[in-house]
């Protein structure tokens, strides 16, 4: 059964393959998606792949350096208070890798993208542990916006879409609000089609 191009591809605007940028789904975002070096890498493809905001960098720097200082608090009272002087080892521990975390976030944050094509969302992230997920949109069974307190003040939001498998489930953080919304009309708006036509 063949369809026509009309009935099988989301907005035209957000499928661009010619490199276009649109207008609310790559505003306020990265420039373009970073790759690994080396060879062996997963390789991007053709077609337009949007990315994150750059408030969601700010956001996992926030929240990151919270949870430090709430570590390294709690690392003072055990030592302090409790003369537990092996603390500092557990504690030096968990913030010498809370500040690598911190400090490869911005690199991490260009590594995520998503990309909008005639039968799926493709979403990518990782440069060392890259992972590259293809959504069928006809298995799509709920797209959902969630965004927490930091999210809100920084005018971000997550968009998780549920499949039947877990396994291929995909959560994207760092949406634009507006950004989010459209997607999440674009994504139900197809499934909606592909689900019929099945």
């Amino acid at each position: 059964m063949t369809s026509s191009p009309e009935a099988t591809t989301p907005d035209s605007s957000s499928t661009a393959t010619d490199g276009a940028r649109d207008e609310v789904l790559d505003a306020g975002t990265f420039a373009r998606v970073r790759e690994p070096r080396g060879a062996a890498r997963l390789p991007l493809g053709d077609g337009t792949w949007h990315q994150l905001a750059k408030q969601y960098v700010w956001v996992q720097l926030i929240a990151n350096g919270i949870v430090l200082l709430i570590v390294l608090a709690a690392t003072l009272f055990v030592t302090l208070f409790l003369g537990w002087t092996w603390a500092w080892f557990v504690g030096g521990a968990i913030v010498a890798v809370m500040l690598w975390g911190i400090l490869i976030t911005p690199r991490q944050a260009r590594s995520f993208g998503y990309q909008l094509r005639t039968d799926d969302l493709v979403f990518r992230r990782g440069i060392l542990w890259q992972r590259v997920v293809a959504v069928p949109y006809g298995r799509m069974q709920l797209v959902d916006i969630t965004h927490g307190p930091l999210d809100r003040g920084f005018g971000i939001a997550q968009l998780k879409l549920v499949t039947a498998a877990a396994s291929t489930g995909v959560t994207i953080p760092g949406l634009t609000q507006d950004a989010a919304e459209r997607l999440r009309d674009t994504l139900i708006e197809v499934a909606e089609t592909r689900r019929t036509g099945l």
